[in-house]
């Protein structure tokens, strides 16, 4: 797996918005019989999400987060003191390009739509980066 990601380079990386490792599942969460959120659920808390972009948007062509320009995310994407420090701190330890800063912001807005929360907490913000694993996996 290294050798394969090694193969591909920092700049078609940035171009990813989101980057998710997802580990062998075992047997006993294969055979559980808990059951987690139903796709109903999840459908509507997307739809309500996509609303909220299509009303942020209203009148543009771009009608998503992540159609959104550098001016959209000045206006779009305000951060407070912990979500900025965050960033700052993931974009020094991880060599993170303006690219990729902007891709964070992108899916950290969504992830805060998809809450329903109308600013971008140290909450969104931790999940966007974590959504970076292949930044991670590149500079190690």
């Amino acid at each position: 797996m290294q050798r394969y990601r090694s193969k591909i380079s920092g700049p078609l990386l940035d171009r990813i918005d989101i980057h998710v490792e997802v580990p062998r599942v075992d047997f006993k969460t294969l055979t559980s019989t808990k059951s987690g959120e139903s796709s109903a659920t999840i459908r509507e808390r997307v739809n309500r999400a996509r609303r909220i972009q299509e009303e942020r948007f209203k009148g543009r062509a771009n009608q998503t987060n992540s159609g959104m320009s550098p001016s959209d995310i000045r206006r779009h994407c305000p951060l407070d003191d912990a979500s900025r420090r965050l960033l700052r701190a993931a974009f020094d330890s991880l060599g993170l390009s303006a690219r990729a800063h902007g891709r964070i912001l992108k899916v950290a807005r969504t992830i805060a739509d998809l809450a329903g929360e109308e600013k971008i907490r140290e909450e969104h913000m931790a999940e966007a980066i974590q959504y970076r694993v292949l930044d991670r996996k590149f500079w190690e």
